[in-house]
């Protein structure tokens, strides 16, 4: 995520826990108490802003201060706080009603769509020593059967040319989209009857019960291990500590600043950018597949409790609106909803830490969590949509 969306989503999750876990009260019903709420979330979206802006400059990341300038320094510091600021305000505007849910979401499905689209499309030339080449994949094609006398050969670089996206790279972006828009539809639907009307409907609980936000959860958690390990190793490259938790290479693969992991924890929780990748580090896969299945599990789970969606708050809610399990007692509400939605929610979380393998496996466009969080995202505009177009009835 970028520096400028990635504060305000910490915020936000930060302010969410804090409700959650009861550790503040507030009462949603009462005006008073959502915009004290919501000013908080901003509040500490903004300190968040500022002190990343600052600690980014201050690791070196865009150069040494001595080099860069004090001035620069400042002025760049400005830059990245204003960014963040124009973010909080955009996403500000869509909650005000001017548009459909969360500004933050909208942002980062864009962002990703345009990083697909551009890998795609992209007319840059690059020089890759073979001769002039355009960046995106489908033009490279085009432009690669054109130039090219022996048609195979072109393909096949077409298909599988390293360093630049290819073929297979957009194949394989396409694949990802189709199973995640499948599995979507995945849902266990529990027949309930309302106590007045003797009228009955369905209350569907999704395999993605939880949504995209075990890959929020796991893509901030991830996004800010790399940024304190890139800013304290960048600080003290030969303290043992600090390695421990990641080296960091630049381009060329030597140590120092840069933005590729080469060893310690973080290279560990790096998915691999390819097949070979994996063969030729086969406890690192194991290591990063165990982890990102295991966390976006746990993750998903805790999200349930925090977000007021576990069994008993849900139990409470169908009592609220006077509905019960169809040919059952009121008292089955709980049992019946515990069968289902804890195994959802971690079964789910577990299959969107799969899929994100998966995805960068096959090499991706946009990397595994990027795709999953954009699809994810649209769905959730998709049935926005689609709820405001239907008629009223009386399933859930």
């Amino acid at each position: 995520m970028e520096l400028g969306i990635s504060p305000i989503v910490t915020s936000g999750l930060f302010m969410q826990l804090l409700a959650g876990t009861k550790l503040i009260e507030v009462n949603q019903g009462s005006k008073e108490d959502r915009a004290f709420y919501n000013g908080a979330q901003k509040l500490f979206g903004i300190l968040i802003t500022v002190g990343e802006a600052i600690a980014y400059v201050l690791s070196g990341m865009y150069g040494d201060i001595s080099e860069v300038g004090v001035g620069n320094s400042i002025l760049i510091i400005c830059q990245l706080s204003a960014a963040g600021m124009v973010v909080m305000l955009m996403d500000e505007l869509l909650q005000k009603g001017y548009g459909l849910g969360s500004g933050i979401s909208l942002f980062i499905a864009t962002n990703i769509c345009e990083t697909i689209m551009w890998k795609a499309l992209s007319p840059t030339t690059i020089n890759t020593g073979k001769g002039t080449e355009f960046e995106g994949a489908l033009i490279a094609f085009f432009h690669l059967l054109f130039v090219r006398s022996n048609k195979l050969v072109a393909l096949k670089e077409a298909f599988y040319r390293d360093n630049l996206p290819n073929l297979s790279n957009l194949m394989a972006t396409i694949l990802v989209f189709a199973i995640v828009i499948y599995m979507q539809g995945w849902r266990v639907e529990l027949e309930v009857q309302s106590q007045r009307s003797r009228q009955t409907g369905k209350y569907p609980i999704k395999l993605f019960y939880t949504s995209n936000m075990p890959i929020i959860l796991y893509s901030a958690l991830i996004s800010n291990t790399y940024f304190i390990s890139q800013m304290i190793f960048n600080r003290y490259p030969n303290n043992p500590i600090v390695r421990l938790l990641g080296v960091w290479s630049n381009p060329e693969g030597h140590p120092g600043m840069g933005n590729s992991p080469v060893g310690g924890l973080v290279y560990y929780i790096s998915p691999p950018t390819s097949i070979m990748d994996i063969f030729s580090d086969p406890f690192r896969f194991l290591f990063y597949l165990s982890f990102i299945l295991a966390v976006c599990a746990l993750f998903s789970k805790l999200w349930i409790d925090i977000s007021g969606t576990s069994p008993r708050d849900v139990a409470r809610q169908l009592r609220d609106s006077q509905m019960i399990m169809k040919g059952g007692r009121e008292s089955a509400i709980v049992d019946t909803l515990y069968r289902h939605i804890p195994i959802a929610a971690a079964f789910g979380g577990m299959c969107i830490g799969a899929l994100t393998v998966f995805a960068d496996m096959l090499g991706a466009i946009g990397s595994g969590t990027g795709i999953l969080l954009a699809v994810t995202i649209i769905f959730q505009y998709y049935e926005m949509f689609a709820e405001q177009n239907q008629s009223p009835g009386f399933d859930l």
